[in-house]
Parts: C-alpha cells; structure tokens; sequence
C-alpha cells in the first residue's frame, strides 16, 4: 500500500448510500470488472468516465450509509479508488472497505476545502491531506495501527493468511 495517495478528487455531499454507490439492480453481476462498470452510477453518472485508479472520493457526512450491501466497496476497489475521505462513514460500509484494504479517512470538513476536480495528497499514515490545487492543508484522524496493519496486508483475508502462513 502506498502511504501517499496522490489522485484527481471526486466531491459529493452527504448521505450518499450504498445504493448510489452500486445499484441494487446490479446485485446479480458478480465479476468484479463487470461490477466496476457501476461505480457511483447512482450519484455521479460521469464517474466513470473521468475516474482514474488511484482518484479520491471525498464527501461530507455518512457517506456509504444504507444497506450493508458489500458490492458498494467491491466496486469502489475494482476501479482502484486511492482513498475516501469524509466527516463520517456509515459503520459498516466502514468496516467492509477497510477489510477489503481501501484506505478510509475520517476527516472533519474535508468537502469545504476540497473541491471536483481538485488534485490532492492524503498520507495515510499521518492523516496530512494537501490540496495541491489550492495549497490548502487539513489534517485527517490518524488510524489505529491495527487499521493500518490491514490495509498494508492488502485487506484482513490476506492479513489472517499470513499470520496462519497460507500467504
């Protein structure tokens, strides 16, 4: 894992749920290419269009509230978002991108200083997050050590691998 993610911001509001982050009408696709083709369709139809791996979504409060429907992260990692940024995450949409090793940063009002299309540097590591565009520096809450232990693994099934040596 990159511990300076660099990428092109994607900003939205608040409250954007799972379903906007994958339709429901999707559920049945389970190749997680064909899954990418949804990413966001329900919030930012030109997401794909303009998003490149290793871009940063930022948001204002709860972003991925809604159902606990794990496609939402699984779509947002078969595109390769960099990481997410946002005052608050829904807990479990939380908890399921971190297990799958996208780095999440609980970061207050990081969608005032943030805008579309602006061009940022997060460190994961230390939560310093630079807007290049505007050379404005907020800081985000640092993760735990045991979050960032799995989001170096790649995510907690490769972590539990290693640690029972089936790497």
């Amino acid at each position: 894992m990159e511990k300076v993610v660099k990428g092109k911001a994607f900003a939205y509001g608040a409250n954007i749920d799972t379903d906007q982050i994958y339709p429901g009408r999707f559920l049945d696709l389970t190749d997680p290419e064909d899954v990418g083709k949804h990413a966001m369709e329900g919030a930012d139809p030109e997401f794909r269009k303009e998003f490149k791996a290793g871009d940063i979504i930022v948001a204002s409060t709860n972003f991925g509230c809604g159902s606990s429907r794990e496609h939402a992260v699984v779509t947002l990692k078969a595109v390769g978002v960099g990481a997410i940024l946002a005052d608050s995450f829904g807990r479990i949409f939380y908890r399921n991108a971190i297990n799958l090793g996208i780095p999440l940063l609980v970061c207050p009002d990081i969608a005032s200083v943030v805008r579309k299309g602006d061009v940022i540097a997060v460190d994961i590591a230390t939560g310093k997050v630079v807007n290049e565009t505007t050379g404005q520096t907020t800081q985000a809450q640092p993760l735990t050590g045991y979050v960032m232990n799995i989001l170096e693994s790649g995510g907690i099934k490769p972590l539990i691998k290693s640690q029972y040596g089936q790497a």
